[in-house]
C-alpha cells in the first residue's frame, strides 16, 4: 500500500511537472539562466557555522542522540522567548523542544506521528491550504489520511480559517497545517487567527502543524507567531506543534537544521520516529546551530538583503501583477493570467525559470486551481542579480499583461457592471 501511495505522488510532484513543462524549450543563447523556482537562499552561512563545525569536528565520529543538546534547546527556547515574549516558564525545553534535521523531514513525519490509520473504520482527515507547500500533501499520503485542502485566495487572505471548514469535516480532522508566512503567497496570519486554529484543534481534538519556517523573513513587522497565541490562550502546548528552521532565517539549508516546539505528546512520538528511522541531528551541526539561534545579525543582515530585493520588485513590476511586498517570506505570487503560458514564455524568452502556481494546488469544488493564473518567484538571490531577472521578466510579462488587458477591454469581450 505504501509503494502504490508513493508511485501516486509521482506525477503530482511540482518540479517533476516543471522538468516535464519545460522539456524540449531552451532558453535563448548568451543569457545566463537564473533560477527563480526553488525556495533556496543563494548566500554564504555566516563564518560561525564553519568555526563551530571545525571546533567539534570530533563528534562526527559519534551516533547524535535525537534530543540533541542542552545548550541547544536552550538556545531555542531563550531565543523563543526573546522573539515571542513568551513567559520565562511556558517552555520546557526539555520536554517540548526536539532538533530536527531540517523541517522538511519534520513536517512529513508529524503525519506520521498525528494520523492514525482510521477512525470508527473511517479515513481521518488532513487539513492544508490550497495551494500548499507539496510535502503536506505528501506527509497525508503517505500516513493513509485523507488531504482536505482550504482554498487560499485573495477572498481570505490567503490564510484559511477554521470557521470556514464543516463542523463534520473538523469532527474527523487528525492534523491540520497552517503556515505562516505562507508558502507561496507570502500572507501572515493574524493573532485572532492562530488562536481560532488552537481553539479548534482542542475542541476537536486533532494536530496543528504551524510551519513559521518563513517567519523571520519581513519588512517592518514581524509576523505573530503561534506560541504567541497559545501564551495569550494560557500557555498550554496541547495540540500544537511548531516548525523553525536554519535554512531560511540563516541561509544554510544545506546545514539541514531546525526544531519543533510543543506537545509534549508528539514530541515524544517523534523522538521516537527519529529513534526507528528518521535522521537525529549530528553533533557538529547542533553546536552550530545552537550559535545561530543565539545571533540575530547574521539575520537582520539577510532580512536587508530581502528587502532590498522586494524594493526591486516594488520599482520594476509595480502592483500590475499583484502586491510586490508580502507580509513575510521571500516569493513573489504574480498573477500573470496563465502560470504555465508565462513559466514557459520566461524559460524561453529570458532564461528565468519560474514555478506555476498551478503546481502548487489542486482543483476545488467547482474544478477551479486557486494556483492556475500564478506563478511562484523566489526573490534568493543578491540584489543585483535579482534586480537584473526581474527586469528581464517584466520584458516579458509586461507584453503578455498588455494583450491581456487590451482583449478584456475591447468592446466585443468588456462585460458591463
Amino acid at each position: 500500500m505504501t509503494a502504490d501511495r508513493l508511485e501516486s505522488l509521482i506525477s503530482f510532484h511540482p518540479f517533476t511537472r516543471l522538468n516535464g513543462l519545460l522539456s524540449g524549450l531552451k532558453p535563448p543563447a548568451g543569457v545566463d539562466p537564473v533560477l527563480l523556482s526553488v525556495g533556496e537562499p543563494q548566500q554564504t552561512p555566516p563564518p560561525m557555522v564553519m568555526a563551530e563545525l571545525q571546533r567539534t569536528a570530533e563528534q562526527w565520529g559519534k551516533y547524535p542522540q535525537a534530543p540533541g543538546t542542552p545548550a541547544f534547546r536552550s538556545a531555542v527556547r531563550d531565543w523563543l522567548n526573546r522573539r515571542f515574549r513568551l513567559p520565562a516558564a511556558m517552555i520546557d525545553p526539555d520536554r517540548h523542544i526536539l532538533p530536527v534535521a531540517g523541517t522538511r523531514e519534520a513536517l512529513f513525519m508529524i503525519a506520521l506521528s498525528a494520523v492514525p490509520e482510521s477512525a470508527n473504520g473511517a479515513r481521518l482527515a488532513v487539513l492544508m491550504p490550497n495551494p500548499f507547500y507539496h510535502v503536506y500533501a505528501g506527509a497525508a499520503a503517505m500516513a493513509g489520511g485523507e488531504p482536505v485542502f482550504l482554498s487560499s485566495t485573495v477572498a481570505n487572505g490567503f490564510q484559511p480559517r477554521p470557521q470556514d471548514v464543516p463542523a463534520d469535516v473538523l469532527s474527523r480532522t487528525a492534523l491540520a497545517y497552517v503556515c505562516s508566512p505562507a508558502n507561496p503567497q507570502g500572507s501572515v496570519a493574524s493573532i485572532d487567527l492562530l488562536k481560532a486554529w488552537i481553539a479548534a484543534a482542542r475542541r476537536h481534538d486533532f494536530i496543528v502543524a504551524f510551519d513559521e519556517c518563513y517567519g523571520e523573513i519581513y519588512g517592518d513587522v514581524p509576523p505573530a507567531g503561534s506560541l504567541e497565541a497559545a501564551a495569550l490562550l494560557g500557555g498550554d502546548l496541547r495540540n500544537i506543534v511548531v516548525f523553525h528552521s536554519l535554512s531560511k532565517r540563516s541561509g544554510a539549508p544545506g546545514l539541514r537544521s531546525g526544531f519543533i516546539c510543543g506537545d509534549p505528546k508528539q514530541i515524544q512520538r517523534l523522538t521516537q520516529l527519529i529513534n526507528y528511522g528518521g535522521v537525529a541531528v549530528p553533533g557538529p551541526i547542533i553546536a552550530a546551530s545552537t550559535a545561530l539561534w543565539r545571533d540575530e545579525a547574521h539575520v537582520e543582515a539577510g532580512r536587508a538583503r530581502y528587502r532590498a530585493n522586494f524594493d526591486a520588485a516594488e520599482r520594476i513590476l509595480g502592483q500590475r501583477f499583484g502586491t510586490p511586498r508580502p507580509g513575510g517570506g521571500f516569493f513573489l505570487w504574480l498573477d500573470v493570467g496563465d502560470g504555465e503560458g508565462a513559466a514557459k514564455l520566461l524559460w524561453s524568452q529570458a532564461a528565468l525559470r519560474v514555478l506555476p502556481g498551478g503546481y502548487m494546488a489542486r482543483p476545488d469544488g467547482q474544478g477551479r486551481n486557486p494556483g492556475q493564473r500564478y506563478i511562484r518567484v523566489a526573490l534568493v538571490h543578491d540584489p543585483a542579480t535579482t534586480t537584473a531577472a526581474l527586469q528581464r521578466m517584466a520584458d516579458v510579462l509586461n507584453p503578455m499583461a498588455d494583450r491581456r488587458e487590451s482583449y478584456s477591454s475591447s468592446p466585443e469581450t468588456r462585460v458591463e457592471v
